[in-house]
């Protein structure tokens, strides 16, 4: 018998270790943008689960339905269970010593857990205003980084789009997206929406570089030169008289961030089609590409009526963001 309990445990160590000593972990689950907050039921109920309900539940921007940005549930510490522990994103609040601090790969991967801790409900609340935006770009990141690795196992092959041998670009696309144009300067892929009440609709990705006259006014002139592109490559069913356009009723946001290693600007807003009635968000980033002298855009647009459109976008996102400049 103790030879048999031996065994049993050497194979558990071999199966569970491997090179180096690291050890296997398992996959993680979860939706996109979703997080599990690990919280006792009476921080949940009152202050402390009203912030992170405040924090979180922000609504994205752009989107013509409310959408939060980050979806959240809630597990009592007692019910942190295996299963749960495979979770990719954990938020978990408890009482002690000061503590804010990130974690990866701890019960599964890929897999992202916060820590944010203090000695009473006051504490743990400003740690979560003092930090609510970090939280939230530290949990979306992983997001994009983990959508990014599904769409590199089944990628089309950029080299064979003309527009981005000559830009010098190349882009991490999955390969339902199907080419819509390809001018050499102009670069429109599509995917067909093909299950449920959005089978109708598509999603879009747009590449494109225009000149960088005066990198002061690059974040003024977003909106007129994604205007000028969608009349002369974006047409509707009468393109003598339709086109993409901005929508005019709604001003889109702005807000600075960084892709390959460069500043850059991120707006989303809402498209339409110039006397139609087909509209929809999009995000868009405008890359200042120092070197070449020249802005480099890779936008993604959704058109998906009647449903919610935030998981759409994201992926867009995760996409856009894939974009290196050679």
């Amino acid at each position: 018998m103790k030879k048999i309990f031996l065994a049993i445990c050497s194979t558990i160590l071999l199966i569970s270790c491997v090179g180096n000593d690291k050890m296997i972990v398992r996959g993680s689950i979860g939706k996109i943008n979703k997080v599990m907050v690990i919280a006792k039921i009476s921080d949940w109920t009152g202050d402390v689960g009203k912030e992170v309900r405040n924090s979180f539940g922000e609504l994205m921007v752009g989107l013509p339905q409310p959408e939060p940005i980050l979806s959240v549930s809630q597990v009592a510490p007692s019910g942190f269970s295996s299963m749960m522990k495979a979770s990719r994103n954990i938020l978990v609040i408890s009482e002690g010593v000061d503590n804010f601090s990130v974690k990866n790969n701890v019960y599964a991967q890929p897999q992202t857990i916060i820590y944010v801790q203090a000695k009473d409900d006051a504490g743990i609340i400003k740690i979560l205003q003092d930090r609510k935006n970090e939280i939230k770009k530290i949990f979306l990141d992983a997001d994009v980084q983990f959508t990014q690795n599904i769409f590199e196992k089944d990628k089309l092959d950029d080299s064979q789009f003309k527009t981005l041998q000559n830009l010098g670009l190349s882009l991490t696309v999955p390969d339902k997206f199907k080419m819509v144009d390809d001018t050499g300067d102009f670069l429109w892929l599509r995917n067909h929406l093909t299950s449920g009440i959005a089978k109708s609709g598509s999603n879009n990705i747009l590449v494109y570089t225009v000149p960088l006259l005066d990198e002061t006014q690059v974040a003024d002139s977003i909106v007129s030169v994604r205007n000028k592109i969608g009349k002369k490559h974006i047409p509707g069913s009468k393109p003598e008289t339709m086109h993409m356009i901005t929508e005019e009723a709604y001003t889109p946001f702005t807000f600075d961030v960084e892709v390959d290693g460069k500043k850059a600007f991120e707006t989303r807003g809402k498209w339409e089609v110039k006397n139609d009635f087909m509209a929809g968000p999009f995000v868009n980033y405008t890359i200042i590409d120092k070197k070449n002298n020249r802005l480099v855009v890779v936008e993604g647009f959704t058109y998906a009526p009647s449903v919610n459109k935030r998981a759409f976008l994201f992926e867009l996102e995760a996409i856009a963001k894939s974009i290196k400049i050679k």
